[in-house]
């Protein structure tokens, strides 16, 4: 577990303002008729704008065979995350869903977050499943305070969820972030209160929620990055970095859009 100073908190403080600026955009785009290609240019170009650099391209975790090839990961309905908006090039219709992750490199240190957004007129089921899971990212950062763990944030989040009949999606968590796009501790989207990694002042994480319509069950593509809900059923994905602090926690990606 990796601590960040004050100072490092300004610098991940000013990188979420730059962070959620590119999301707003990003979100205007989304429209019945638009590729996800235009949204990976569009996600370059407003990064390279600002001097920053985007922290998902080149990115290769341990379990995976290659880089991550794109900025974005852009994941549609039944895709949870990590789907390529470069390679498998898509037309977003009308009627979808669309979950917009972004990992943004400001001054040497890393945000991660990821809205997800609807396509012109959704279904009530879709629009439900967007807002039990934003409601449920809340949940989670108002649990993620110093002094509690890891386990208070599952447990709120999967909290949030349950009444709703949607399920967490299997063996997907949050992290820690900052330095790397993916650091310790893991953070469950399903816990038990009062276990886990403790929330000292300093941790720097990503609290994100994936929560499927269907069972919570999912696999990869053969692109080896796209995790899709095994039955079919839509997935939503929303995602803030959260400074601990000692006076509670600061989102440092926080949304006005």
């Amino acid at each position: 577990m990796s601590l960040k100073t004050p100072e490092e908190i300004e610098i991940l403080r000013e990188g979420g303002k730059r962070h959620r600026e590119i999301l707003a955009e990003l979100k205007k785009l989304v429209k019945p008729g638009i590729s996800t290609l235009i949204l990976e240019e569009e996600a370059l170009r407003l990064i390279k704008e600002q001097g920053d650099k985007p922290a998902h391209l080149g990115y290769h975790p341990s379990w995976a065979k290659r880089p991550f090839p794109a900025v974005l990961c852009v994941s549609i309905n039944n895709e949870i995350v990590h789907g390529i908006p470069n390679e498998n090039v898509r037309v977003i219709n009308n009627g979808d869903i669309v979950s917009i992750d972004l990992s943004l490199e400001h001054k040497g240190l890393i945000t991660d977050s990821a809205i997800t957004v609807a396509c012109g007129a959704i279904d009530d089921e879709s629009r439900r499943l967007l807002e039990v899971t934003e409601k449920a990212l809340y949940a989670g950062i108002k649990a993620a305070l110093p002094g509690r763990t890891v386990g208070d944030i599952g447990e709120a989040i999967s909290s949030a969820v349950e009444p709703s009949g949607f399920s967490i999606a299997d063996d997907l968590t949050g992290h820690g972030v900052g330095y790397q796009i993916h650091e310790e501790p893991y953070v469950p989207n399903v816990g038990v209160a009062g276990k886990g990694e403790k929330l000292v002042p300093g941790l720097v994480i990503a609290i994100e929620p994936m929560v499927n319509v269907g069972a919570g069950a999912n696999r990869y593509l053969k692109d080896g990055y796209t995790i899709v809900t095994s039955d079919g059923s839509r997935s939503a994905h929303f995602e803030h970095t959260v400074a601990i602090t000692e006076k509670g926690n600061i989102i440092l990606t926080s949304w006005n859009i």
